[in-house]
């Protein structure tokens, strides 16, 4: 539904549909100079419709960790999905988006609270629709219309001027506040492009490191992941952040490059990798509200890890690590269920599980994989549990997994049809057995596969010293005229060996 919108935000963006004001997870915006967008990788395009009816979460004190559109975007995210907290969290983000230039961002907001207000069966609400809500405030909208559309002409005009003189430095700052002042209108594509055409000016490592960040938020906020992946990789690859490893403000850039690597891994369902980007953060460096809080990086880490770790990595790269200690001592409750998964103790584990799941679906990043990774955890503690028997009575792994035998006996078939699981079920007795392996046989063969390598191996050194004493060597071509490689072979060493 289009949203009324006063002529004079013509300037900012072409289109006023509500689809541009939250990012559009089927789209990914082109950048400048670049012929094709390269296809998505995200599984996440159909969100899931769902609603949450009984979070635990403190609104006020989870939402003061972010700042800009990424607060409003996680607030309207929770207003969409528990209608507890619905008229709360609108109102929120009415108050916020007013600090900004996004108006229409404010109209839709100030919309979607009205409705709310208008559905709730609260018994105050006997007003209509306007009942408890601030009326649509025309005159701030036309006020910050005209302060956008001065601020943009004036930031233009010296654009223009800065070019005339041709002063790189000058020029690339000049993009980048227009780009700063379109992220603050809310027009994402434009900003994009600003941040993008200020490549052209960058005259040293540090100005790449910074139009690669720039570029990294908008992309997060569009949610187009492989470019938050190209940018990374470029930013990663200046010498400033390649090779000083111990600054202050390097290990800064480091930490937020690897937090929007490991989210743009979790967009894309590669947990693993999305992990071991989290685990990289510096808890003394984590501080950009804009784009995620400590909480989250010790959440989205702690989650993918368990979900892809096996038992030796989870110990080596969590629970011993000195610098994800500190991000876990926010998650209490994270921390608690990795260490009694750890621990095997399955049942408290995955009951810890179950009382914080409301609260992760209220995230916008995370709750399309809640069930995917809930489903990877439980799996691997089945894996786990079974791999040191020989057999297992089910009716007690029933009784430690909090589970029926019949719903045990289900998740243990996937296991084993997806060969997570060598084992064999008797359904009548309950019992997993795992299955027969010939370990002498299994040895013979190892044992012979080894014996190959090493003659391999042993054929390829005593060639290697044959070419050696005989001063057998390959040249390699000068670079002008020469074409080819010539062996020469020592004239003195070409008589038969006696």
């Amino acid at each position: 539904m289009p949203l009324p919108v006063p002529a004079s935000l013509g300037i900012f963006q072409s289109s006023t549909e509500e689809q541009q004001l939250m990012p559009n997870k089927n789209s990914s915006s082109v950048e400048p100079m670049q012929v094709d967008a390269p296809p998505e990788e995200n599984d996440t395009t159909e969100e899931e419709l769902y609603t949450v009816e009984n979070p635990t979460l403190d609104l006020d004190a989870y939402i003061s960790s972010y700042t800009g559109l990424a607060k409003l975007y996680r607030l309207l995210y929770i207003a969409d999905h528990c209608p507890s907290l619905r008229i709360e969290a609108l109102k929120m983000a009415l108050s916020y988006v007013l600090t900004t230039y996004n108006i229409n961002m404010y109209q839709m907001i100030h919309r979607k609270l009205l409705e709310a207000v208008g559905n709730s069966n609260l018994p105050d609400v006997t007003g209509g629709l306007n009942a408890g809500v601030v009326p649509l405030d025309t005159q701030w909208i036309e006020t910050k219309s005209k302060k956008a559309a001065l601020k943009l002409e004036k930031l233009d005009t010296d654009l223009k001027n800065y070019k005339s003189n041709s002063i790189k430095e000058s020029i690339r700052r000049g993009h980048d506040d227009l780009g700063d002042h379109y992220l603050d209108c809310g027009d994402l594509s434009n900003a994009l492009k600003c941040y993008s055409r200020a490549r052209d000016y960058c005259t040293s490592g540090k100005h790449v490191v910074n139009m690669c960040l720039n570029v990294i938020k908008v992309s997060v906020y569009l949610q187009n992941w492989s470019h938050v992946l190209t940018y990374v990789n470029k930013a990663e690859a200046t010498p400033e952040v390649a090779e000083v490893n111990g600054k202050d403000a390097n290990q800064l850039v480091l930490t937020k490059l690897k937090s929007a690597a490991g989210l743009a891994e979790l967009a894309t369902r590669k947990y693993k990798s999305a992990a071991k980007n989290f685990l990289q953060a510096s808890f003394d460096h984590c501080d950009f509200p804009d784009l995620l809080s400590p909480n989250n990086i010790a959440m989205y880490g702690g989650l993918c890890a368990l979900a892809s770790f096996d038992r030796q990595e989870l110990l080596k790269h969590v629970i011993s690590s000195s610098s994800f200690k500190l991000f876990l001592e926010l998650e209490p409750q994270l921390r608690d269920i990795i260490f009694r998964f750890y621990e095997s103790k399955y049942a408290s584990c995955l009951k810890l599980l179950d009382e914080i799941k409301d609260n992760l679906l209220l995230d916008m990043y995370l709750a399309p994989h809640v069930l995917t990774l809930y489903t990877q955890i439980r799996n691997r503690a089945l894996i786990q549990y079974f791999s040191p028997y020989l057999s297992a009575d089910m009716n007690k792994m029933a009784a430690a997994f909090n589970t029926t035998v019949s719903g045990l006996e289900d998740e243990l078939t996937i296991l084993i049809l997806d060969n997570q699981i060598q084992a064999r079920i008797d359904s009548h007795n309950k019992i997993l057995y795992a299955k027969d392996i010939d370990q002498r046989s299994t040895t013979y063969e190892k044992a012979i596969r080894m014996g190959k390598e090493y003659q391999r191996r042993t054929i390829q050194l005593i060639l290697r010293s044959a070419m050696l004493r005989n001063q057998i060597q390959v040249k390699s071509p000068p670079r002008e005229g020469s074409q080819g490689l010539d062996a020469s072979v020592s004239p003195l060493n070409c008589q038969p060996r006696s």
